[in-house]
C-alpha cells in the first residue's frame, strides 16, 4: 500500500542526504519521481545536502497546489511513482493535506522531510500535520551532536553566535554561516535551555569568573 512517510530529525542529522539517496536508488531502477522543495539554502527550485549534493526540485510556492501539478503532470503524458517533499516544515498545513491526497488518491508513496520543531522549541505548522496525517513518522538515526558531545535534539537561532529566542519562525540560514550572520546550530536540550551555544560556552570558559586564575 502507498504510504506517507514522515522522516524527521534536527537539522545537521542527513534528511536531504537520505531524500537524495532515495531518489537515486529508485531512478536507478527505473523509477521516476517528482520532487518538491521549498526555501532550500542553495536557492529557489533546489534540493541540496551539506555533503555538496544538489538536484533540481519544484518549488513550492503559496499558490501551487501539489496534488493538482502532479495530475495535470500525468494528465500530460508524464510517469510518476513517487514523490519527494524536502524542507517539508516550510509548507503549509494545506500543502500536506495535498500531499495525502496524492497517496489516496493516486496511489502513489510520498516520502516527506523535515525538521519538527523551530528555534523556539515550537512546532513547524507543516510538520504538525504530517505527525497528524502521516501512515509512519521515522526519527532518523544518523545522530547530529551539541558542542558538548551530548545528542542533539534542538534547533537555536543564533546572532553573533549568541542564542535568540525571538523573532520570525522562517529565516533561511545553516549551520556553517559566519559569526556576524543569522546561524542556527543544534544543541541538546539542556543547553538549549541554558541558550549555551559552542561560541557562547566557549567564551565563559574564557571567563575568570568560571576558570578562577590563582592558587588554591
Amino acid at each position: 500500500m502507498p504510504e506517507l512517510v514522515f522522516f524527521s530529525g534536527t537539522m545537521d542529522c542527513g534528511k536531504s542526504t537520505l531524500a537524495l539517496q532515495i531518489e537515486h536508488n529508485r531512478s536507478a531502477r527505473g523509477l521516476q519521481g517528482l520532487i518538491f522543495t521549498r526555501d532550500d539554502r542553495a536557492g529557489e527550485g533546489k534540493l541540496s545536502s551539506r555533503l555538496g549534493l544538489v538536484t533540481d526540485a519544484v518549488e513550492v510556492a503559496d499558490d501551487l497546489d501539489v496534488y493538482a501539478y502532479v495530475v495535470e503532470h500525468l494528465s500530460q503524458g508524464g510517469r510518476v511513482d513517487y514523490l519527494i517533499a524536502d524542507e517539508a516544515q516550510f509548507l503549509a498545513p494545506d500543502k500536506i493535506d495535498q500531499l495525502a491526497r496524492v497517496v489516496d488518491e493516486l496511489e502513489l508513496d510520498v516520502f516527506a522531510f523535515g525538521i519538527t520543531t523551530d528555534f523556539r522549541s515550537k512546532l513547524f505548522p507543516g510538520s504538525q500535520r504530517l505527525v497528524e496525517l502521516a501512515d509512519r513518522v521515522e526519527v532518523l538515526q544518523v545522530e547530529a551532536l551539541c558542542w558538548c558531545g551530548a545528542r542533539a535534539t534542538h534547533n537555536a537561532r543564533t546572532v553573533n553566535g549568541a542564542m535568540v529566542v525571538e523573532g520570525a519562525q522562517v529565516v533561511v540560514g545553516d549551520v556553517d554561516q559566519l559569526a556576524d550572520e543569522i546561524g542556527y546550530e543544534v544543541l541538546c536540550r539542556r543547553h538549549h535551555r541554558r541558550r549555551m551555544t559552542s561560541a557562547t560556552a566557549h567564551a565563559a570558559a574564557l571567563s575568570p569568573d568560571v576558570l578562577p586564575v590563582g592558587s588554591a
